[in-house]
């Protein structure tokens, strides 16, 4: 039955196919500004709402990330009187956790009812402001917790670089009667562990066990979280284990596994495991690439390299700064350092400090201090004295080699007045 606002009883017959139809239009719109398109037309037509055509068009236009239409219809919910049902009172506070977090924490204190998943989404958005102990608070004052509260609270934690904490929390979980840990609950513990060492792995092999004891099916999203974390964590024989374990994987199965093996070295085998993925009809996405590109780099595979990156075009994807960054790396390691400056220079994108950095080191590796006097002014203009003290040093090293003694002083000169912090060298193959 509809949950109408309260109007005579001669009209509830006579509209009764209006109020249907047009819920039903606003929940089938192709697009959010379709769907405010016929709310507003409701309200053109005098037609009256139902709360229905109310959640339809909020879960819709929610989507577009608007503060104005949310205030818009917050408006008119109080006009219509619907303040205090609290499926859309919930709906309005979700939208509103999106585009302005003040008006949310008003909403949430004027709402006389509140169900779990009204407490669940402040605790979601305090976690998204970082104010993890604020989402404590929240959670602490939960007349009744359910599954959800419990795992929004645990990847606050863990969002939040907090991993001790939410470990604890997820023993307590545990613990407590009545709260068995989901499928999105051992997703935010897993995914901390990935951040946790041989600490991590040990957690995560206990999960995994958790996973097991309990029957749970291997479904495509649990089989690809626990293999991203077995490659993570350095345990390719597990991360292969369960791969081989998953009846179905998508593109991100496949991925997770490809960019473990080529970030622990075993590049020959990312890239067999890119043949079975292709022959398997699974279409690769950017990060594929990335991995792809990796495994290119660590093995010295010059050739096989430049084949793939213009597969990511051939593909319908868009070249990202990373794929570029794989490729310099290529060139530079391999010596065609004109090559790698003739990459950064037909760039889409404009290269980064880490673009700028793999070239330099190649210039140095290699000895081509000419190469690197073509960019060393441009490079000296976009670095950060407080995150790019590892360029500083790599351009006077280029100095030095090349017996450029007062450059080499300068640049030391400079490191000092600027106060520059040296940081090892980064690389988009490690990262």
């Amino acid at each position: 039955m509809l949950l109408l606002k309260p109007s005579s009883q001669n009209a509830l017959s006579h509209l009764a196919k209006s109020f249907t139809s047009f819920a039903l239009a606003i929940r089938n719109a192709s697009s959010p500004q379709k769907a405010f398109f016929l709310y507003s037309k409701m309200h053109r037509q005098g037609a009256s709402f139902d709360s229905f055509s109310i959640l339809f068009t909020l879960k819709s236009c929610t989507q577009l990330r608007n503060l104005a239409i949310n205030r818009h219809l917050h408006a008119h919910i109080l006009k219509l009187g619907f303040t205090s049902h609290v499926y859309i009172a919930t709906s309005l506070l979700h939208a509103y956790v999106i585009t302005s977090f003040f008006d949310a924490c008003q909403l949430f204190d004027e709402m006389p009812d509140r169900n779990s998943v009204t407490w669940n989404t402040m605790i979601t958005g305090f976690s998204r402001l970082g104010d993890v102990e604020k989402a404590k608070l929240v959670f602490d004052e939960m007349p009744v917790r359910d599954v959800a509260s419990w795992s929004a609270m645990i990847a606050a934690y863990m969002n939040s670089g907090k991993y001790e904490s939410g470990l604890t929390l997820f023993r307590g979980m545990v613990m407590e009667e009545g709260s068995k840990p989901d499928q999105v609950t051992l997703g935010s513990i897993l995914s901390g562990c990935t951040h946790m060492g041989s600490l991590g792995l040990l957690i995560g092999k206990s999960v995994h066990g958790f996973v097991a004891k309990n029957a749970w099916k291997l479904n495509v999203e649990l089989g690809t979280i626990l293999v991203d974390m077995y490659t993570k964590c350095g345990s390719l024989k597990n991360a292969c284990q369960v791969f081989e374990l998953m009846p179905e994987r998508n593109v991100m199965s496949w991925t997770s596994l490809i960019c473990g093996m080529a970030q622990h070295g075993y590049s020959m085998e990312a890239l067999s495991l890119f043949e079975m993925m292709q022959k398997d009809g699974v279409r690769p996405n950017e990060l594929t690439f990335t991995g792809v590109l990796s495994a290119c780099v660590n093995a010295g595979l010059v050739e096989e390299g430049g084949k793939f990156f213009n597969m990511i075009e051939e593909c319908g994807l868009e070249l990202g700064i990373q794929h570029y960054g794989c490729l310099v790396d290529l060139f530079g390691k391999a010596g065609l350092v004109e090559e790698a400056y003739g990459v950064i220079k037909r760039m889409k994108l404009e290269p980064n400090v880490v673009v700028w950095s793999s070239f330099l080191w190649a210039c140095k590796e290699h000895k081509r201090l000419d190469m690197a006097e073509r960019v060393m002014e441009t490079i000296m203009k976009m670095v950060k004295p407080e995150n790019d003290g590892g360029v500083y040093s790599l351009i006077c090293d280029l100095y030095v080699l090349g017996e450029k003694w007062d450059e080499a002083e300068r640049v030391r000169k400079l490191m000092v007045d600027q106060n520059v912090r040296k940081f090892r060298g980064s690389s988009f193959v490690r990262s």
